[in-house]
């Protein structure tokens, strides 16, 4: 029996949710495997448009492994007191990149190589800065606390930003891009993600409500930013989603589309305050 597309996608979307969760929260070795997946296979959908809608020729494992390189070398680093040795493999993987360029002959290397390094720069680079969140708490010890907010102030922004677009959407956000976000559907988003912060106040007070609301807003502007480039990248594709691995869902990009973005701004919002009360 087939079941309906709502349950479909409470059910995948549950799952889901159910394995990253898990993931974050039992330990460092359960975070690397989750997030070192996603990493592979958010450049598995990425490259894989690329290819197939972009016409272009990448070296697609060699991409996706430089990726994971990428990640394994980002935990490594802050697990091992900043040993530059973390980050050989993936040096390695950008030697070989260029270098392979030379003898596969395509008609605009250029253009290979710059989509190439636009997966590690637009992917890769923002899932390893993962590693820098899950050890900023305790410097030297796994915490799971600023990625969790990070995603459930993603998760509240869009579940709020959908119902209140639905309900009172009339001015469009970004119409050229996405049609159908509205400025209404923005605020409503933006104020429950920002409100939910005083959850992580009340039982984390390593920041303070100040800072966790700004934590929040960060996550917010940024998140929606990412979601409107990855929409931009779609459209200029002509795709309308990144890949179908998530039944009812899409693509696992597009699951992370506004989380890939908020992670380095996350991450310069809390160095930048680190620095701040530092120098108070």
């Amino acid at each position: 029996m087939k079941l309906p597309n709502i349950v479909v996608r409470i059910l995948a979307g549950a799952v889901f949710i159910g394995l990253l969760l898990g993931g974050i929260l039992k330990d460092e070795y359960t975070f690397v495997i989750i997030f070192s997946l996603l990493t592979v296979l958010c450049l598995y959908e990425f490259y894989g448009l690329i290819e197939k809608s972009a016409k272009v020729r990448v070296i697609r494992p060699w991409n996706i492994l430089g990726g994971f390189f990428l990640f394994l070398g980002g935990f490594y680093y802050c697990v091992h007191s900043a040993s530059a040795l973390a980050f050989v493999p993936y040096m390695i993987y950008l030697i070989v990149l260029f270098i392979s360029e030379l003898y596969m002959k395509r008609e605009n290397p250029i253009q290979s190589l710059s989509h190439s390094l636009l997966g590690q720069v637009y992917i890769a680079g923002p899932l390893a800065l993962t590693n820098y969140l899950v050890f900023a708490y305790e410097p030297g010890s796994y915490h799971y606390v600023y990625i969790l907010a990070l995603l459930v102030t993603i998760w509240v922004n869009d579940t709020f930003a959908y119902l209140t677009g639905m309900a009172f959407g009339k001015h469009r956000l970004f119409e050229r891009i996405s049609p159908k976000k509205s400025w209404e559907g923005f605020i409503g988003g933006a104020i429950a993600a920002i409100a939910s912060s005083l959850i992580f106040a009340h039982f984390f007070p390593n920041l303070c409500t100040l800072s966790w609301l700004g934590f929040a807003a960060v996550v917010v502007v940024a998140g929606t930013w990412g979601d409107l480039f990855e929409s931009l990248i779609k459209r200029t594709l002509g795709v309308k989603d990144s890949g179908n691995m998530i039944p009812g869902h899409g693509g696992i990009l597009d699951r992370f589309d506004s989380t890939i973005l908020a992670i380095p701004a996350v991450c310069v919002y809390l160095l930048l305050t680190d620095s701040l009360i530092s120098c108070i």
